[in-house]
C-alpha cells in the first residue's frame, strides 16, 4: 500500500475537476512515477489491477486495518499530528510500515505542526520502531541536488547562528 497526503507544495491549486480518482491522481503522481522507474509500466498496471499494489490518498485510510502488507507513507512531513496517529494505528498483523519525509520541506499552512516531526518526538525510544536519517550523501537524483541540499543546510545553520560547523 502506497499513500501520501494531498497537500500542495506552497501554492493553492483550488478545486480540481472530475471524479474522485481524477481529483487525487495529481497528488499521487509521484508514487506512480517511482513505480514506473522500478518496474515496466505493464507490470505496474497488472499489479495494481490484481490489487498486489494499492495507491491511496492518506484521507482514505481511516477505519482500515492494513494486515499482511508493506505500507509506505510518502511525504509524511505534510501530515498533521492527527493524520499521522491515524495512519500509524492502521498497522495490522504481519505488516510493516515505512514512513518517509523531509522535515525541511513542510508545505502545511503556517502554525500547523507536522505529524512527522511530532511522531519523531513522541515515538522516540518506542520498541520496534527505527528511525533512519538521510543526508546529502543519500541523494539519488541529479548530483547537483546533493550540492543544493548542502547549500540550504549550510544557509539554515548560518541563519540559526550555528555557523558552518554547527
Amino acid at each position: 500500500v502506497l499513500s501520501r497526503p494531498a497537500v500542495e507544495a506552497g501554492e493553492r491549486l483550488g478545486f480540481l475537476p472530475g471524479d474522485m480518482k481524477e481529483k487525487v491522481d495529481p497528488y499521487l503522481r509521484p508514487l506512480y512515477d517511482a513505480l514506473y522507474e522500478m518496474m515496466p509500466a505493464d507490470k505496474v498496471e497488472r499489479a495494481i489491477a490484481a490489487e498486489v499494489i494499492e495507491i491511496a490518498p492518506l484521507a482514505f485510510m481511516r477505519g482500515r486495518t492494513l494486515a499482511h502488507s508493506a505500507v509506505i507513507l510518502d511525504e509524511a512531513q505534510n501530515t498533521t499530528p492527527m493524520q499521522m496517529k491515524m495512519f500509524l494505528t492502521r498497522l495490522g498483523e504481519n505488516s510493516r510500515m515505512i514512513v518517509t519525509g523531509d522535515p525541511t520541506q513542510i508545505d502545511l499552512p503556517q502554525n500547523t505542526k507536522s505529524g512527522l516531526v511530532e511522531a519523531l518526538r513522541i515515538l522516540d525510544g518506542v520498541t520496534g520502531m527505527v528511525t533512519v536519517r538521510f543526508n546529502e550523501g543519500d541523494v539519488v537524483r541529479h548530483p547537483l541536488v546533493a550540492e543544493i541540499v548542502k547549500a540550504y543546510d549550510r544557509d539554515g545553520k548560518l541563519a540559526r547562528g550555528l555557523g558552518a560547523e554547527g
